[in-house]
């Protein structure tokens, strides 16, 4: 028998205080004769506040219930892909990135957190993204990942997002997601070995893994651990300092050698020093690859080939450093602000 998840929280809730306040009322009406009145009014609130708490819980099931599904993770028609196999990456042969009219909200009713962004990224440049908090920045790699679908393009309009022509729309999530590599700005780590952190699907052989450490600069660490790769990560790398953590996911980085790379303010939280063997790391290991890198610091971007400028979801410039300087505009003014001492992003644009 199909079971139907239709109803919605507000039915949940009336349906349970319901039940539950004739099953009271009928509780004291039976016992009334044997037990004062107020000890069964202070029963009733007890039970009643007991019920409001633990239907939490079915709120919950309700909501999963009612939450839509991921699209498939892989496609048949994966396989077709150029030079890619269903289910992984390899089709991504140079990371050109092409976004058209690339619209999204977080869900139906909400505005739109990305607004008719279109910018044309060459294979293998850098583009730092910069803008206010709230402007869209970490939004747009969550559309590139599809952790939120986009919203429809009208019929025959080029694809929202389009790596080296491929309507990324089109095919499965892991085929996606496994052609691209992102160092996040809060690092994650596993539970189990600091092999198993490198590489959970175990496609690499231990000498490839210290060949990503070594160039992490975390090699030397690694080999006065116990067990070295063996060794065993607590829960959330508490083991580790935030600095050691970032390098980690930059060495994962490096194993999958992605064509698209995205930097999520990556070095927000590690020290300076850290910040510049990253930095160094990135513009040697992934010269070839496409690098999108939402910037914290200003030098971060300095060196960037384009800088993309957002506010409110909406593209305000784009296009190379030198040309948006001249121009002064945004990005001129956040240079501005960085000689006058505003080294972080942030403050910079709010200067």
């Amino acid at each position: 028998m199909a079971i139907s998840y239709a109803l919605n929280v507000t039915q949940v809730r009336l349906f349970i205080s319901f039940v539950c306040l004739s099953c009271l009322c009928a509780l004291i009406y039976a016992f009334a004769p044997f037990y004062p009145i107020t000890q069964m009014l202070n029963w009733m609130v007890r039970m009643s506040s007991e019920t409001e708490t633990n239907v939490v819980s079915v709120e919950r099931v309700v909501e999963y219930a009612n939450t839509s599904s991921e699209s498939q993770w892989v496609l048949a028609s994966d396989a077709r892909l150029p030079g890619g196999a269903a289910g992984g990456g390899g089709w991504e042969h140079s990371g050109a990135l092409r976004l058209e009219g690339l619209s999204m909200r977080y869900r139906p009713g909400l505005p739109l957190v990305l607004n008719d962004v279109s910018i044309d990224v060459p294979a293998g440049s850098s583009v730092g993204i910069v803008g206010r908090t709230g402007a869209g920045k970490s939004s747009l790699f969550a559309a590139l990942l599809r952790l939120v679908e986009v919203e429809r393009r009208p019929a025959g309009a080029r694809p929202a997002v389009a790596i080296d022509g491929v309507d990324v729309s089109q095919i499965g999530l892991h085929t996606l997601r496994r052609a691209i590599s992102i160092i996040p700005q809060d690092p994650v780590l596993f539970n189990g070995s600091l092999r198993f952190n490198l590489d959970p699907l175990h496609k690499h052989g231990d000498g490839q893994l210290w060949v990503v450490l070594d160039k992490a600069g975390l090699g030397d660490h690694a080999r006065g651990l116990p067990g070295r790769l063996d060794h065993q990560v607590a829960e959330g790398g508490k083991n580790f300092s935030q600095g050691e953590k970032q390098l980690v996911c930059l060495a994962r980085a490096l194993l999958r050698s992605s064509k698209l790379l995205l930097l999520d303010e990556a070095t927000s939280s590690v020290d300076f020093e850290t910040d510049s063997q990253i930095q160094a790391t990135i513009r040697t290991e992934f010269a070839d690859a496409t690098v999108l890198t939402i910037a914290h610091r200003v030098d971060t971007i300095r060196d960037c080939d384009r800088i993309l400028v957002l506010a409110e979801g909406k593209v305000v410039e784009y296009g190379a450093p030198a040309t948006l300087v001249a121009k002064g505009g945004e990005y001129a003014k956040l240079i501005e602000a960085h000689e006058q001492g505003f080294d972080h992003v942030a403050d910079a644009m709010l200067s």
